[in-house]
């Protein structure tokens, strides 16, 4: 009998959204493990954010570390190849016998890399074995770095791609107290229009590159008509006008104010 080719753990390390001090004790751990690095870059030989957060830590990049390019573009012919390789360049590596560490910027499971990959590769070699190390999202720390309430109590909060347009969020901001939308760059202007039609600019906040040096925090969000934002930003929503209500018995009743 021959026997199985052993391969090493794909483990996905959650970095948090910038600072280095929000990266967990799990996550720091593993990078120090002896495990070889992957980290994700838009072009083969450019900077990587997520590999920016570690050394802000303190932490020296292995010389044997392996960059994996994720190209921006929503090409899908393009994409589906640039995974595929990415995937089998993964696989190959695991098939040495070490760990593999995927640094990821956020947490690992919100709108991250790591989880195609990690799918990807298992269907290659269903016998890889994966490890996901939660971390701190970029939502959650920009609430805390802005003094924001995501949820009190039984209230609603959502998580949306700005993609999804403006009618979606519009639609939402009926159905839930707080919004975190994310990726804000492309309709950025479109939504400021709606958040003034809404009235609820005043209770909005913008936020790029949470926890990082080049972190930016604006309040005024209506002064951000006609610039171009970086792709990490964010923008969270309260819409103070809804009306709250409470849980009891998994049926919802709304909480009427007495006159």
């Amino acid at each position: 009998m021959t026997e199985s080719k052993r391969y090493g753990k794909l483990i996905g390390a959650s970095l948090g959204p910038g600072d280095p001090e929000l990266i967990t004790r799990r996550a720091w751990a593993a990078l120090q493990s002896g495990a070889r690095w992957l980290y994700p870059v838009k072009k083969a030989e450019e900077s990587s954010y997520a590999l920016a957060i570690v050394e802000r830590g303190g932490i020296a990049v292995p010389t044997d570390a392996v960059e994996l390019v994720f190209p921006m573009t929503r090409d899908a012919e393009i994409l589906a190849k640039a995974w595929a390789r990415a995937a089998m360049q993964t696989v190959e590596l695991l098939a040495a016998g070490r760990d593999l560490v995927f640094l990821v910027e956020g947490d690992t499971s919100t709108f991250a890399t790591f989880g195609h990959l990690a799918r990807v590769v298992r269907e290659l070699a269903p016998e890889v074995e994966v490890e996901t190390i939660p971390g701190v999202s970029s939502f959650a720390a920009a609430a805390a770095t802005t003094g924001t309430t995501l949820a009190e109590e039984d209230e609603t909060f959502a998580i949306i791609p700005a993609a999804y347009g403006v009618g979606v969020i519009d639609h939402l901001l009926d159905e839930f107290d707080t919004l975190a939308l994310l990726k804000v760059k492309p309709l950025l202007d479109e939504i400021l229009d709606l958040l003034e039609r809404r009235e609820l600019l005043a209770s909005s906040v913008f936020i790029e590159k949470v926890g990082s040096p080049q972190e930016r925090i604006v309040r005024d969000v209506a002064s951000l008509r006609g610039e171009k934002v970086n792709y990490l930003s964010l923008l969270l929503v309260q819409n103070p006008k809804r009306v709250r209500g409470e849980l009891r018995r998994g049926c919802r009743k709304r909480l009427v104010a007495s006159s």
